[in-house]
């Protein structure tokens, strides 16, 4: 059987932690900020760590499972 190819947009996007948590960019920091309040733009600056039920499908995209 040929080996799993990854899935090349999903590991743009996401990547894998060491404790094996999926951690990802949220969207909305490419344009239209001035109507975004200062509060949003920080929560939506940091990083956030990918809920557990998506867990399955995005390890199976990034090769890993």
């Amino acid at each position: 059987m040929p080996k799993m190819k990854t899935h090349k947009s999903a590991s743009k996007r996401f990547r894998v932690t060491p404790k094996g948590k999926i951690m990802y960019v949220h969207s909305g920091l490419r344009h239209n900020l001035e109507t975004v309040t200062s509060k949003r733009h920080r929560a939506i600056k940091r990083p956030a760590s990918l809920a557990d039920v998506d867990r399955p499908a995005i390890l199976r995209l990034l090769g890993r499972r």
